[in-house]
């Protein structure tokens, strides 16, 4: 009987074929074909008839703990995880571009909420994030022009913004039934609305009587940016021992991009969204 090869062996060979970057903090990269407020605004609606608002998990847990995701927790500790033993409904996070999701998730009838945001503010929100983790402790950063320049290249952890991007927003187009996208900006200006919106997507619409209880502004008030932040369970401590949960809570503000980038470089990213986003109907205001 033939021997079959070991997954991870296969992994390293084919690392070894693809175009391989450094990005702006030192973490190694390949070229291959949450947010946090939506774990929590999931796991509210689906879960609301299971745990009192007063009661959630969301009050004693990191929302990165009750939505744990595939790629850094589940598939990275075990080859083939049991996903059966997770009790039903079953809600998991990813950074995975969609076309880089197996078949056996695009193909089901699961459903894909994909939050985006307006691209600088990613940028900027994720630079003070890996720059208070330090995950790469021997490198040091580059500085905020040098990263802002790859970030434009298309050099990033979870590959090209647009990319991402349009690869959800296609799919949402091809098939809204099967996937919804979002934008933060939309969410903070109207919480209540798409609270309803993912619940109707979900499967999981509020009832009159809970529209009575005014269910959807406690959810709202709970998974609030402000809330999530106070609590004591986010405020101190790590997610895996290495990532600080206080870091998945700093600003939370539409537009803090402006603090930290130049005129000349906002005026450089319109001409590369009017590039790639244009006739796609997607687009963010810079």
């Amino acid at each position: 009987m033939e021997k079959r090869e070991d997954p991870k062996d296969e992994v390293q060979e084919l690392l070894q074929t693809l175009e391989q970057q450094t990005n702006w903090d030192g973490s190694p990269l390949v070229k291959y074909d949450g947010t946090t407020w939506s774990k929590a605004l999931n796991y509210s609606i689906v879960n609301r008839n299971v745990y009192a608002i007063d009661q959630s998990p969301l009050l004693t847990c990191n929302p990165h703990a009750l939505l744990p995701p595939l790629e850094h927790d589940l598939y990275y500790l075990q080859d083939n995880p049991d996903l059966g033993n997770i009790p039903s409904p079953r809600i998991f996070s990813s950074h995975i571009p969609f076309n880089v999701l197996p078949a056996s998730i695009r193909e089901s009838k699961c459903k894909i909420i994909y939050l985006c945001r307006n691209p600088l503010d990613q940028f900027i929100s994720h630079r003070h994030f890996s720059l208070k983790n330090k995950f790469q402790k021997d490198v040091v950063p580059l500085e905020l022009d040098e990263a802002f320049d790859r970030f434009c290249q298309g050099i990033h952890s979870s590959g090209p913004f647009w990319d991402h991007m349009l690869g959800f927003w296609n799919a949402h187009l091809k098939n809204p039934e099967k996937v919804l996208f979002l934008k933060y900006e939309d969410l903070k200006e109207d919480i209540a609305f798409h609270i309803r919106k993912i619940a109707e997507f979900l499967g999981y619409p509020f009832t009159e009587e809970e529209e009575k209880q005014r269910l959807v502004e406690q959810i709202a008030k709970l998974c609030s940016f402000e809330n999530l932040k106070n609590l004591e369970v986010n405020r101190s401590g790590y997610v895996h021992g290495v990532v600080e949960k206080s870091s998945f809570f700093r600003k939370g503000e539409v537009g803090d991009w402006t603090n930290y980038l130049t005129p000349a470089m906002a005026e450089r990213f319109r001409e590369i969204m009017e590039s790639k986003f244009g006739g796609t109907g997607l687009m963010f205001k810079i």
